[in-house]
């Protein structure tokens, strides 16, 4: 995590243009009836990928079940924030991570509200938050809700699978059979990593 900037980091105009997440699913479920995915980058294999990304969302919309400790600090958070998070639909890490991310501010009895922005739309933001130099996401952007300032950020993966990541790019392995690696880590995992960093950082607003 780095040091936040003193400037908010989006304006108010634009933060009401940010997607919710009903409005973010409804963003891809509306590209997907047309054959394409969210963003300009387009093409049969990214399609398809948004396709998979549907139903693990679907999913984990149904199936996540938020750490007892986990619901209890977000719900006792006594400020309001606003949880900026940049994605797009054919993104597989987002798919796992931003249901979590959702359950959470709901679970957060209105301290926390979630705003969805598309990386390829706003290349200004990601830009602030490169990882290892690449536009990785999704990334969440914890900022004041009345000044639009940072309070910390955190992603595109919790700390283990990017660790994975690394190891699995530097072997060179080839980009599908990583892919495949990380989903299966995440399945393994359920949430609990995810969770387990989400906590420390919903403390950490307190």
């Amino acid at each position: 995590m780095s040091t936040p900037s003193p400037a908010p980091v989006i304006s108010p105009e634009r933060l009401a243009a940010a997607y919710s997440y009903a409005s973010y699913r409804q963003l891809i479920d509306e590209a997907l009836a047309q054959g394409r995915t969210t963003g300009p980058q387009q093409s049969e294999a990214l399609t398809a990928y948004t396709i998979l990304n549907v139903q693990r969302m679907s999913r984990l919309d149904k199936t996540v079940k938020l750490l007892p400790e986990l619901a209890t600090a977000a719900a006792q958070l006594t400020e309001q924030y606003i949880w900026l998070v940049i994605t797009e639909g054919w993104c597989g890490d987002a798919a796992q991570l931003v249901p979590v991310i959702e359950a959470v501010a709901q679970a957060s009895a209105g301290h926390l509200r979630t705003a969805y922005v598309l990386r390829d739309d706003n290349p200004d933001l990601i830009d602030r938050y490169l990882t290892n130099g690449t536009r990785s996401i999704p990334k969440l952007v914890v900022l004041r809700a009345d000044t639009l300032t940072e309070v910390v950020n955190w992603g595109p993966r919790p700390a283990e699978a990017q660790s994975l990541l690394n190891r699995l790019r530097a072997e060179g392995m080839a980009h599908d059979d990583y892919v495949r690696e990380i989903h299966a880590w995440y399945a393994h995992d359920r949430t609990q990593a995810t969770q387990h960093e989400l906590l420390a950082l919903v403390q950490h607003l307190r």
